[in-house]
């Protein structure tokens, strides 16, 4: 071998050895460490320890997608702040219907559920679709019906005791505060009609309620400010790198409290709740996901961290551009690039996410202020 080919091969196995540090390695600083690793929303310590078990299982450990599936599962189990999984958040109707989505970043494949009614596992049958179709997201009554054919257990109740006096509670408040806008009520709970339909076309019994009930919802969405906490608003939205350097980010959630019935949030849309790809990273938010679906935050940090941005940079860039619309809305998000760097922001609220990874001995909790 000649001295320039042998030059030339040196190039090559120096060049594939740095790759390989990236892949295992990862910056040690500032909110950095090596594979696997597993962000998630929120203090959900049992859903990060969980997917962590999976992950770093054996020499080679699990896959990102399964370890999603078991963090994910664990907080639906857990009834995470009562926001995902069944026995909570229950829409007008009283009803709890489920939200999820998984993403496999080395395939960009996804399986989505949305407004699922009586399959407890929203993490799995999200899984299903993404495994066992060609689609990407099923919805409702059809949702059901494919998760129970692929073997999920159902029907099932999703509604708990719980979530059953927080709906009647509300109701003898005249079911406030809601979501509506623009319209006025038949009655303290509706049905609702536009304030600029004519009232000639409806009856004198509801003409009477309207007058009575003293109940008119102006056209602003202020009254919603009161409805979007952490506690009633939520997702637990998850990314997990593996071993081999492997993305995949899943959410799950029950959906806004006291929603419209039919109402799907950001949780089971990719790019809006959750992204990932082998290449950049990963993303995951929280929030007010009706205003936050409209941005689609997560694809904009990964396309962010694509073009260079650090994790940081790209998740404050990303809330910034849905604050200057709507500056009061609630919401956050977390990034970490495929070096294993993470990091938050958040407007509105005070906001946390968990980590693990190779170099700490159990779950960290990173607090973000607005």
């Amino acid at each position: 071998m000649d001295r320039s080919n042998a030059g030339l091969l040196l190039g090559l196995l120096l060049l594939q050895f740095n790759r390989c540090l990236a892949l295992g390695g990862g910056d040690a600083a500032e909110g950095g460490g090596v594979f696997p690793v597993v962000v998630s929303t929120w203090p959900f310590r049992e859903a990060v320890r969980a997917a962590w078990e999976v992950v770093a299982a054996g020499s080679t450990g699990g896959s990102a997608v399964d370890a999603i599936v078991a963090g994910c599962s664990a907080c639906e189990v857990l009834r995470c702040d009562g926001t995902v999984g069944p026995g909570g958040s229950p829409d007008e109707n009283g009803e709890t219907t489920l939200d999820a989505l998984i993403m496999n970043g080395t395939t960009m494949e996804i399986g989505a559920v949305a407004s699922m009614r009586y399959v407890k596992d929203g993490i799995k049958a999200a899984k299903l679709v993404m495994e066992h179709t060609g689609h990407t997201l099923l919805v409702g009554e059809k949702a059901t019906a494919f998760a129970i054919s692929m073997g999920l257990a159902g029907p099932t109740n999703l509604s708990s005791p719980e979530s059953i006096e927080k709906w009647s509670n509300w109701r003898q408040n005249h079911c406030q505060p809601n979501f509506w806008k623009n319209v006025v009520p038949a009655g303290n709970c509706g049905p609702y009609y536009p304030i600029n339909v004519n009232p000639v076309h409806r009856t004198i019994g509801e003409i009477q309620g309207w007058l009575q009930s003293g109940n008119l919802l102006e056209p602003t969405d202020s009254h919603l400010k009161s409805v979007i906490n952490r506690h009633n608003h939520d997702t637990i939205s998850m990314a997990v790198i593996d071993k081999m350097g492997h993305v995949a980010v899943g959410t799950s959630t029950n959906g806004a409290t006291f929603k419209i019935p039919g109402r799907v949030g950001d949780g089971p849309i990719p790019g809006s709740s959750a992204y990932g790809d082998d290449e950049v990273g990963a993303c995951g938010a929280t929030g007010d996901g009706d205003i936050m679906m409209r941005f689609l935050p997560c694809y904009q940090v990964v396309e962010s961290m694509r073009r260079g941005m650090e994790p940081r940079d790209a998740a404050m860039d990303a809330i910034s551009r849905i604050s200057r619309k709507y500056p009061d809305f609630v919401g956050a998000l977390f990034a970490v690039n495929n070096k294993g760097v993470h990091a938050g922001a958040c407007h509105g609220w005070t906001f946390q996410y968990s980590v693990r990874n190779s170099s700490m001995e159990d779950v960290e909790v990173i607090t973000v202020t607005p």
